[in-house]
């Protein structure tokens, strides 16, 4: 009869360890907002034979109570709904809660890409851009590791001048 109190005993602190540890990773992090990401600066770096090197600066506004340790970035960038170029950016910056900081990129686009979106593009007078990506962060069993973002808006391409 004792063996068997002992080991109910010992079952019921195993069931109730084993719901303490279910319960608990029910919730494993805060819920964070996507960041907003804004495209704030391209330039052409450098055309290659096959390739063509963009350098970017986003915007990344944390809209968090929370600041955000960032570890990188990685993102897709898109011209009138086609695959433009990719990069991913290794810079570590922490984004105090409600407050922004600009990150730089290397993207890179295959010079097929380039022509096939500037061709496309011609006689229109804007492009239309989507940025689609994901915030690395760090911050411990309380946060999620990666961060989803999503931002789209118009580059002038009209450079025509005003006559006098």
């Amino acid at each position: 009869m004792k063996f068997i109190q002992k080991y109910s005993r010992l079952f019921l602190l195993a069931l109730l360890a084993g719901s303490v540890i279910i319960t608990g990773c029910a919730k494993p992090g805060r819920r964070l907002e996507p960041p907003r990401v804004n495209l704030a600066h391209i330039q052409v770096q450098e055309i290659k034979l096959f390739e063509t090197v963009l350098k970017i600066e986003l915007r990344v506004f944390n809209t968090n109570e929370v600041a955000l340790n960032v570890n990188g970035i990685d993102c897709k960038l898109e011209l009138n709904g086609k695959k433009f170029a990719s990069g991913v950016s290794d810079t570590t910056t922490v984004i105090p809660a409600f407050r922004s900081a600009l990150v730089p990129m290397m993207l890179y686009s295959s010079v097929i890409d380039v022509f096939q979106g500037v061709i496309k593009s011609r006689g229109a007078k804007e492009m239309k851009y989507t940025v689609k990506g994901r915030v690395h962060i760090s911050g411990g069993f309380l946060l999620p590791p990666v961060v989803p973002f999503e931002t789209e808006g118009s580059i002038p391409i009209d450079i025509t001048k005003d006559s006098p």
